[in-house]
């Protein structure tokens, strides 16, 4: 099994843990937290320790018919999507996203290439497929950006980033991350502002990329 050496942060946990996080975020979070045994017992910790928490507190009178309209709520039928597995090296949140198929990648140029899976006001969710020993162009960010890596490493100013790796990324890194030797690299990779390139061209087809 793979060591897995960068993790989700507190914070970014507790906010997944209350149904905050915003849902580019929320995938790559379910992504790493699937394939990493660490983060899936500190999340099941702080669920415990609020439902603790939640046991402690006061109660509070509730409205005479809440029982009935709870039992009727419960009656009521309730269509369950059909369950998602994991495929190859991609997570069961991955493959939800994918809508159950294979990537169907678009060529961002340089032999890079992207699949975006979602994207609105909250942020964008994608895929990109890094050969060995490319590089993504440097750049910064508006503000945060979270990025899986799948398959293969990557490195870059903060380190080197392996299968299962979280990298947390604000708008005070500057990097350029490059594909290591070896397979291509494959990352999830959520944002919620546009990337902030130094150079020309990439600043150029931003828009038709939509990075």
């Amino acid at each position: 099994m793979t060591e897995i050496n960068h993790h989700i942060t507190d914070d970014l946990l507790r906010q997944y843990a209350d149904g905050r996080l915003a849902h580019p975020f929320a995938v790559v979070v379910a992504a790493h937290i699937s394939i990493c045994d660490e983060c899936r017992t500190r999340l099941e910790v702080s669920d415990t320790v609020g439902g603790i928490v939640l046991e402690a507190l006061d109660t509070v009178a509730l409205h005479s018919d809440a029982r009935a309209r709870m039992l009727a709520a419960l009656d009521a039928p309730v269509a369950q999507p059909p369950a998602v597995r994991a495929s190859g090296i991609f997570p069961a949140p991955v493959m939800q996203a994918l809508n159950g198929q294979p990537p169907r990648w678009r060529m961002l140029g340089g032999g890079i290439r992207q699949q975006i899976l979602s994207a609105d006001d909250t942020g964008s969710l994608r895929l990109l497929y890094i050969p060995q020993g490319c590089a993504v162009p440097e750049h910064t960010h508006g503000g945060l950006e979270l990025t899986l890596v799948l398959q293969g490493s990557f490195s870059d100013v903060q380190g080197r980033f392996g299968r299962g790796d979280l990298e947390t990324a604000h708008d005070d890194v500057e990097h350029q991350p490059i594909a290591d030797a070896g397979q291509a690299c494959i990352c999830l990779a959520a944002t919620d502002a546009p990337l902030k390139f130094f150079s020309f061209i990439p600043r150029l087809l931003q828009p038709l990329f939509r990075i």
